[in-house]
């Protein structure tokens, strides 16, 4: 009798897609909100299409250079946690043995079985810093290159959301008929994204698209209603 073979469908969104989701809705949030707000205290589009850009840009390299930084510190803390758990086996290997039972009953095993788990992973060094490193102090070893991959990343996304905004101003000439419009597109924009995102995040994708919507809007509304008090 033939069986069909058993197909897990978990998704774990990678370390990409949490970078594109950062950088994406941050870039369509703020450009969208500052055009709105400036567009509320001038009339020029050129202006607006000059701030915008310059926002653009040096969002894209601050929150580019933040995800490198985040990496880069995920890495080295890393190194040091495993070196000094790589010491604490060397040195003190009956206590981190001692740890080692209590991490595997917390997982359900008897005393018996944890022993029999305990005397394979003392057989291996290496094998059993890793395991510590990632069931008692919940650490992954970080991708090679994951700094820089990050930057740009984030970065990218930010610029490509940061013009959505903008691209009606860039087209048309006067406020009044690109403010509007630059609201449409974007609003669309993160129903999009939203929609996406909760694709990839297993989450309600019609919420998260409303979610998405609904803070950029309030920060758009924000900046304006501030510009004209102001």
């Amino acid at each position: 009798m033939s069986q069909t073979r058993h197909i897990e469908k978990h998704f774990t969104a990678s370390e990409m897609v949490r970078d594109l989701i950062i950088g994406m809705s941050d870039g369509l949030t703020v450009p969208f909100a500052l055009a709105a707000g400036i567009s509320g205290a001038v009339s020029a589009t050129g202006i607006i299409v000059t701030a915008g850009l310059a926002e653009v840009a040096a969002g894209a390299i601050a929150m580019g250079l933040g995800g490198y930084l985040a990496a880069r510190s995920d890495a080295e803390h890393y190194a040091v946690e495993r070196q000094r758990e790589r010491s604490e086996v060397e040195e003190r290997p009956a206590q981190e043995a001692e740890e080692l039972m209590d991490v595997l009953k917390s997982y359900g095993l008897t005393g018996n079985e944890s022993h029999f788990f305990v005397e394979a992973l003392q057989r291996n060094s290496d094998a059993w810093v890793d395991f510590m490193m990632r069931m008692e102090l919940g650490l992954n070893l970080p991708k090679p290159q994951r700094a820089l991959a990050s930057a740009f990343t984030i970065g990218g996304s930010y610029i490509v959301g940061g013009l959505v905004p903008l691209v009606p101003y860039i087209i048309f000439h006067t406020v009044n008929v690109a403010l509007p419009l630059s609201a449409v597109v974007t609003l669309t924009a993160l129903g999009v994204f939203g929609f996406v995102k909760g694709q990839f995040t297993s989450t309600p994708r019609l919420r998260s698209a409303l979610q998405s919507m609904l803070v950029g809007g309030l920060a758009a509304i924000a900046a304006f209603v501030l510009a004209r008090m102001l």
